[in-house]
């Protein structure tokens, strides 16, 4: 049987990215002492590997496609300018902590002089992605001392390095450590990837593409619920006019011809309000119900 060997992203994107994979349809068990995570479709081989690492396994064939962020993809390309590059499947916007991009940007101490990235001629600059600060501070032709991070990049300041690089989605952590944005490198979210010979495999094309729609719809059912309610149809310009749909509401006639279905989805965080609306407009019947995926 043809497989596909796809990367799943270890570490901080790993529970959100298998939870993402379960609302598509996929149960990925994850056991701690392996790897190689099982799956509930003999058509995928998975295996674990670090964010900042997959663009390079999918590269060189090791994998035909993965998961990661668009910071490790151009750190990859930054390294590797002559290779044949890794094509992007589809975005999938979706963080650790959200369903919402990343920011990479340069901080410093809140009590630093620092104003702007020329103030930091001849400083060290602490960062986990080295090659994408290099070619950021070369476009600027200001010359700094870039040095790899192993971690906990925000408390090197202002003992360890003069300033850091790092992905922030809220800020909160950045502040909580007394440091100050200056200026954004980069906005980046998870992609598929895969590289031009998975691509030329027309079984592994279909099966990547066939991924890609659930992913994404899984996506786009994220905090979306879908709502029915009956309505006469003397209340249903009063109706329609409280509910705000992904396109328009599907109204379907019932066999009491005074009375029509109405079938909608809307934010879930408006439910609270809309619902008693929905119920002095005329509505009855009314029932909200969970989504998995929205296909668009």
């Amino acid at each position: 049987m043809a497989t596909l060997r796809l990367g799943i992203p270890k570490g901080s994107l790993q529970d959100a990215t298998v939870q993402l994979f379960a609302r598509a349809g996929f149960t990925l068990n994850v056991n701690s002492r392996s790897y190689f995570p099982t799956v509930d479709d003999p058509e995928l081989e998975c295996m674990l590997i670090r964010a900042q690492e997959m663009a390079r396994y999918v590269a060189d064939g090791v994998l035909d496609a993965g998961l990661t962020g668009q910071d490790w993809i151009r750190e990859h390309e930054v390294g590797h300018p002559d290779e044949a590059p890794l094509v992007s499947i589809c975005d999938l916007i979706y963080a650790k902590q959200s369903f919402g991009k990343v920011r990479w940007v340069l901080a410093v101490p809140e009590d630093s002089p620092f104003q702007r990235a020329a103030d930091l001629a001849g400083k060290t600059i602490a960062t986990e992605l080295v090659r994408v600060t290099k070619a950021y501070f070369d476009a600027r032709k200001v010359d700094v001392d870039v040095e790899f991070s192993w971690g906990a990049t925000e408390v090197k300041p202002p003992v360890l390095a003069d300033a850091i690089v790092e992905a922030t989605e809220t800020g909160s952590t950045l502040r909580a450590n007394r440091l100050r944005i200056i200026d954004t490198l980069m906005e980046s979210n998870t992609q598929l990837i895969a590289n031009e010979k998975t691509l030329a495999d027309s079984w592994k094309k279909t099966k990547l593409d066939n991924i890609a729609l659930l992913l994404k719809a899984a996506i786009e059912a994220h905090g979306r619920v879908g709502m029915m309610l009956n309505v006469r149809r003397d209340d249903l310009t009063a109706v329609l006019a409280l509910l705000p749909a992904l396109q328009r509401p599907t109204i379907s006639p019932l066999s009491d011809q005074e009375w029509v279905a109405v079938n909608t989805i809307i934010e879930e965080k408006t439910v609270r309000d809309l619902i008693p609306r929905l119920k002095l407009a005329g509505g009855q019947g009314i029932v909200e119900y969970p989504l998995n995926k929205i296909v668009v």
